[in-house]
């Protein structure tokens, strides 16, 4: 036993390099779990950066100098910042507070167009299940709203949290685009010399997380606009909350848009009824779902996401288990550099 697991460690243990990105990847995963929660606006200043990255490339190379691009693309994002503080932030609110009144009476109508089911089909479901599960639901709607009321009422730890989000990560965003060059040699001057492995994951991994996150954030927008026009246009209901949902719900691959299905058919059958409204409104759904899928993630991310749908639910489940939302927003490129890290591994021949 010793012997077989000796020459395993010599084969895959054997290059120094190895040893190395093996410990750094080991404390990587530690300083995750133990403290992701609090470098969060590190880590969104990382993502927003990536993807102002893209548009002062996109700048530089039609001609305009890279600090000019630099400023411009920052300016932009503030800009957006600006819009999202003072015009959507408060409509999603506002809907939200709306939605968790109306609640019972969602819930009540959802109630009888389950009883009316029941009894055509008695076999299905026991009367006293429906109840049962009605009054959970309830329960729980009822605490939401209580946490809601709170958070609105005694909200002061609220707004120390968002306003450190609105103040740090738009600085940190700043310095991590106009200095990225600093960074990174900052980072490689630490490291040792021989780094052919990690140069060889690195670049791999660099171009895989810059193309998903940016594909990932234009597909959210694109999904959440089309939807929000999509469901304004049918006169739904909280338009604006369950188009941020939708567009949120491709974060999660598979799993989002069946969840999301939920809040959108409930509200559609609590407004218009089993009337040609609620099936129009399921269908614009669908239609963008089917696009979504289609056409919109092959077109964005048909160089980034080279896996098998079950390796993609499995690192779903267990990057977001492991990191919470951060580990399903990461989760794909978290796997692809498990993938990459693994396929360029060196590993030495060792003899029978």
């Amino acid at each position: 036993m010793l012997k077989v697991f000796h020459a395993w460690v010599d084969r895959y243990f054997s290059d120094e390099e190895a040893v190395v990105l093996f410990i750094m990847l080991g404390f990587g995963l530690l300083f995750v779990v133990l403290w992701g929660d609090i470098m969060a606006p590190v880590i969104a200043s990382v993502i927003l950066a990536f993807v102002l990255q893209g548009m002062v490339t996109y700048l530089y190379s039609k001609g305009v100098n890279k600090t000019v691009a630099v400023y411009l693309s920052f300016t932009f994002f503030i800009g957006l910042v600006i819009t999202f503080i003072f015009s959507l932030l408060p409509l999603v609110w506002r809907q939200l507070s709306s939605l968790v009144q109306d609640s019972p009476g969602i819930f009540s109508e959802l109630k009888t167009y389950i009883f009316a089911l029941q009894e055509q089909y008695p076999t299905l479901v026991s009367i006293q299940e429906m109840e049962d599960l009605y009054q959970r639901v309830t329960v729980e709607v009822a605490g939401f709203g209580q946490w809601l009321l709170s958070q609105s009422i005694e909200s002061f730890p609220v707004v120390i949290t968002i306003l450190i989000y609105f103040i740090v990560v738009p600085i940190l965003v700043f310095f991590f685009v106009k200095d990225k060059e600093q960074i990174f040699n900052g980072i490689a001057g630490i490291l040792p010399t021989n780094r052919v492995l990690m140069t060889t994951v690195w670049e791999e991994m660099n171009v895989q997380f810059a193309n998903y996150v940016r594909g990932k954030v234009v597909e959210i927008v694109v999904v959440g606009g089309c939807t929000y026009i999509g469901f304004i246009f049918m006169g739904l209901n909280y338009g604006a909350l369950l188009a941020i949902l939708v567009g949120l719900s491709v974060v999660i691959p598979y799993i989002g848009a069946v969840l999301v299905t939920i809040p959108v058919m409930m509200i559609a059958l609590f407004q218009f009824g089993l009337q040609e409204e609620f099936y129009y409104v399921m269908l614009v759904f669908i239609v963008i779902q089917v696009i979504d899928g289609n056409v919109l993630v092959p077109l964005l991310f048909s160089e980034v996401v080279n896996l098998h749908p079950v390796i993609i639910i499995i690192s779903v489940l267990f990057f977001g288990g492991v990191w919470g939302v951060w580990g399903v927003f990461f989760a794909i490129p978290l796997a692809t550099l498990v993938k990459a890290v693994f396929t360029a591994w060196p590993r030495r021949l060792v003899d029978e």
